[in-house]
């Protein structure tokens, strides 16, 4: 029961996480590129803010004064797992 909870509690994290993370990333207009400049070689913007806001997450949580009611070692799994999920996920596109 617990560690389902706990799975919740991550995936909402990680969702709510994404909710601020995308819209930006989606709303943002690129122009397009000026004659003879390489193409911008950032396929996927939103997924690197993602990692980057998790690992921000995961700072706040290894300082915070408090354990989070118990739930901070886990949390702090998820957010390892879900970034090394996500930096996979950019890795498999390169290929």
């Amino acid at each position: 029961m617990k560690r389902k909870l706990i799975l919740i509690i991550a995936g909402l994290t990680m969702a709510g996480v994404l909710s601020m993370v995308l819209p930006k990333a989606m709303a943002q207009e690129t122009p397009p590129p000026a004659a003879g400049s390489a193409p911008h070689s950032e396929r996927h913007p939103a997924i690197r803010h993602a990692i980057r806001a998790l690992e921000e997450a995961k700072k706040d949580m290894q300082a915070a004064a408090h354990n989070f009611g118990g739930h901070r070692v886990e949390a702090l799994a998820a957010c390892d797992n879900a970034i090394a999920q996500l930096q996979l996920a950019l890795q498999y596109d390169k290929n």
